[in-house]
């Protein structure tokens, strides 16, 4: 049975750490763990997350620094901020520098489930683009995602991988847009840990080759620098 979705937790009460953590896993989320701002900026390169709670009165990088760099890099993962201060004034500048929610401690336990459970169901919601039919068709190009077999650009017929057929459905589904190496490494792969990002290239590369007239000179599957990968369908 899959895991509930995964959460980072970030903060540096180890008393109110372990307590929140055991509680997050007994409801079924996986729980990574960070004592410190610069801990869950590498956690944050490193993984996926489906949510992080940012307490914002840490040493060194507070939690405000922490969401702000979240969302300079443009991850649009769902904060939710724990302080311990309540004017409106914190409360204001958590959320204009990232948070989707705030919580003033001492919280109520259940309270804090819900609005976890709202976060993460509101971000999965979002995610979900127009859905692509069985059969898709681009320029010479078709493919089949039911049958895992598409037609080439030279007419000939080609066998998809279980994952190929996954990734092109990711692309084709937000046609237009970039998506994310985090994001389908998260969908295709299942990965909470990102492999190298050549995994990516080498299927983008055997997609050009299938789909392409010219390969060198891609016109749908495009490689963003820094950015992700996208599908550009025909005018």
């Amino acid at each position: 049975m899959p895991t509930k979705a995964s959460i980072l937790l970030v903060d540096d009460e180890e008393n109110l750490h372990e307590a929140l953590k055991l509680n997050l896993e007994i409801e079924g989320y996986t729980v990574t763990s960070a004592y410190n701002g610069s801990d869950a900026l590498k956690a944050i390169a490193n993984e996926y997350f489906d949510l992080i709670i940012l307490d914002v009165m840490m040493p060194e990088v507070d939690g405000i620094s922490v969401a702000e760099t979240v969302r300079v890099n443009n991850n649009d993962v769902p904060i939710l901020m724990l302080s311990a201060k309540n004017t409106g004034a914190d409360r204001v500048l958590g959320l204009k520098k990232g948070a989707d929610d705030y919580l003033t401690k001492p919280f109520n336990l259940e309270e804090l489930l819900l609005r976890i459970e709202k976060l993460i169901e509101k971000s999965k919601k979002l995610q979900v683009k127009e859905s692509v039919a069985d059969v898709y068709e681009f320029g010479p190009n078709k493919i089949d995602f039911k049958a895992q077999e598409a037609i080439t650009v030279n007419g000939n017929k080609v066998d998809l991988s279980k994952k190929e057929a996954m990734l092109l459905k990711l692309l084709i589904e937000n046609k237009g847009e970039v998506v994310s190496r985090e994001k389908i490494l998260q969908v295709v792969w299942g990965y909470n840990v990102y492999p190298t990002t050549r995994t990516i290239d080498n299927f983008i590369l055997n997609f050009r080759k299938y789909f392409e007239a010219d390969s060198k000179n891609p016109k749908y599957f495009h490689s963003v620098r820094g950015a992700g990968y996208k599908f550009t369908p025909d005018e």
